[in-house]
């Protein structure tokens, strides 16, 4: 049974007709995470030129961004990250953004007595201006 939310958090609102996330028994599955600002609708770590184009991205700044929306879903879900079992990475380029990505996820699972299981792919590219997007499984029945 799909356990309702009530918490008004702000989401970046979905690029389509989804959830973001969706509770089934204890499990709760998220929609793919991008980095995009649910205040601003801008997409973290993106430069844009005075016509409006993109110029320049800083992929630190979009890992950080996906994790502060993973967090809100958490938040919408009453969890934590510490309820996080799986996590999908999607990357743009594996050799210059796996390091940086790994660098953030250990700081962000620092205190994580049992981080969560990952796969990181590599793809060819994101919706939007994304060059990171991360799907997440979390369980409620995991204590804190």
């Amino acid at each position: 049974m799909n356990k309702p939310t009530d918490q008004k958090i702000t989401l970046a609102k979905p690029l389509a007709t989804y959830s973001h996330s969706r509770r089934v028994g204890s499990l709760v599955y998220f929609a793919g995470q991008g980095c995009r600002d649910p205040l601003t609708n801008m997409w973290a770590g993106v430069m844009f030129s005075e016509d409006g184009r993109p110029v320049a991205f800083d992929f630190e700044a979009q890992v950080r961004g996906v994790l502060r929306n993973v967090e809100a879903v958490l938040a919408k879900e009453t969890l934590t990250r510490h309820h996080i079992v799986d996590v999908q990475v999607f990357l743009t380029d594996m050799s210059t953004q796996f390091s940086v990505l790994n660098k953030i996820w250990n700081e962000f699972f620092e205190a994580s007595k049992c981080p969560p299981v990952r796969t990181t792919v590599g793809v060819k590219e994101l919706p939007g201006l994304n060059l990171v997007e991360m799907k997440v499984i979390a369980s409620v029945d995991l204590p804190l």
